[in-house]
Formats: C-alpha cells, structure tokens, sequence
C-alpha cells in the first residue's frame, strides 16, 4: 500500500493508473476503522483495479467542536487493517491540504428539503461540511467508483444530488450497513460507549425491526411512539428523531401503502454517543 499525505504525487499516480485503462474505486473514511469500512474496501476491490482509502477527519461537518475534538483517532491500526485489506492506496491529507485558503472559504450547496430534514434539522451545516469534503475529494481523486455504507442514509443521497448536480464522474455504490452480532450498527462512535453501553445501544435496531415487523397492521405514528419508548426504556436519554420516510425523497409518510418504497431512520444519544441508524421496510 502506497500512502499519500500531498495531493500532487497522489494524482500523478492515479493518472498513471488511468493512462494504463486501470479502473479506480474511492472509499472516503474518517478513519477509527472497523468492519463496516473494510466491507466497502472489499466491494470496491471486486470491481476496481485499484482502491483509494482517505482518512480525514473534516472539521467542516461538525457543527459541535466537542463532537469533533473526542472524534477517536485510530491512524496505525488503521494502517495496519488496510494493508491486511489489500488497498492499493491511502490518502491522509492534513487539513491545509484540503483546505488551502482556510475553512471559510469553500463554496456552498443547495440541495434544498433534504438537507433540512433529520441530520439536517438536528445538526445544521453538518451537510455544508460533507459535501464541501466530498467535492473536493472527488476532484483529487477521480474515481471511477465511489463507495458509501447505507448506515449514513440521508449522507448518500446528498451525496447522489452532488454527483448529479456538479457532473461529476463516480459512479456511486451504497454498501448495505455492517452489523455486529448483536445488531448494532458498526460505527466509529462505539468505541466511545462503555462494554454496557454498547449492549443497551442494540435497542435502536430493535426499535427499527419493530416498525418493519408492525408495519402493516399497524398506523405509522403509533409504530414511531412505541420505537421511541423502546430506546427510551433502553436508556437512551435523548432521542432526536424515529422517523418513517419515503425511501428516494425522505419526506415523512403518514401513512403506509404497498407502493412506496419505505425506510425508517432513527438518531439518539447513549452515554453522550449520538447513534444513527436505518433500516428499509419493503
């Protein structure tokens, strides 16, 4: 594995690979690495001649400093996962290096309801700072595919809209969330909850599968109270939202029918952890 920190040499190696008709896939990561990641890393290995892995940890998207300041930082056992992973090439830019001209001066995207909604609602500018990241991502890199994880939902369609608006060339594949054995989400931020703490935060899957297996009989906003008192009686003290959407716009539904294809989603926090998590219905 060949680990870049400059964006020059990362992109006359990538052109290389280009000139010689090789195919690239990209992984964009914040690093503290786990099984989730690894499973894009192995899709984009299928499929691609080569994979690029970036580990940045962008300070644009968080809209609480704290949250950013205990982010966890994995770098070696990081290194040491991608290399067992067969990545061919890691990116770990410095900030300077993505943003040359300081973090105020980056452009600003409009993708209208949906950024507003859910993640948008409850941690604003959160979406600004993704996309101002992934654009430029995108641009060093120019891969040919880009690879996500279904756990950020609401983060891959913004990102859909950016590839869209801005023509960019990746084809985007969204990889089916990573769980461990008791349901959990695999999520950097587990490593911040204590052994009891990640036992109790199975409850948002929990909550998640009870809205899928009640669907049907059962009115939507009483399956959304009874998800909420779920991972309240479960000891998460702050729930931002159990919502049901429409899978492609993620606008509300107020109630079920068979043709809509429909995903619940649900943010809360557990031991000062905020967890996120989705789960499609049909």
């Amino acid at each position: 594995m060949i680990i870049y920190k400059e964006t020059l040499p990362l992109q006359s190696n990538l052109q290389h690979l280009k000139t010689n008709g090789k195919k690239t896939g990209f992984v964009p990561t914040m690093g503290a690495l786990h099984n989730g990641h690894l499973a894009l890393i192995n899709e984009s290995t299928k499929t691609n001649d080569a994979t690029v892995c970036s580990i940045f940890v962008n300070p644009t998207q968080f809209n609480d400093k704290r949250d950013f300041e205990k982010y966890p930082v994995t770098i070696e056992n990081d290194i040491y996962l991608l290399e067992k992973a067969k990545t061919e090439i890691l990116f770990i830019p410095a900030v300077k290096e993505i943003y040359p001209e300081g973090l105020e001066s980056t452009n600003s995207y409009n993708f209208g309801y949906l950024q507003t909604i859910l993640e948008g609602y409850y941690r604003p500018g959160h979406f600004q700072g993704v996309c101002q990241v992934m654009y430029k991502l995108l641009n060093i890199i120019k891969p040919d595919n880009l690879f996500m994880g279904q756990k950020d939902y609401q983060q891959c369609l913004i990102i859909k809209k950016l590839i869209e608006s801005y023509n960019l060339s990746a084809h985007f594949h969204i990889v089916p969330t990573q769980r461990e054995e008791s349901g959990l989400a695999m999520s950097s931020r587990n490593l911040q909850l204590s052994k009891e703490g990640r036992q109790n935060a199975t409850a948002i899957y929990k909550a998640l599968n009870f809205i899928k297996n009640n669907l049907v009989n059962t009115p939507l906003q009483n399956l959304k109270n009874e998800a909420t008192s779920i991972l309240s009686n479960a000891g998460f003290e702050k729930i931002d939202y159990v919502e049901i959407c429409d899978a492609n716009t993620l606008m509300p539904l107020r109630e079920h029918n068979n043709k809509t294809k429909i995903v619940a989603l649900a943010a809360a926090f557990i031991e000062g952890v905020r967890l996120i998590d989705n789960l499609l219905l049909n």
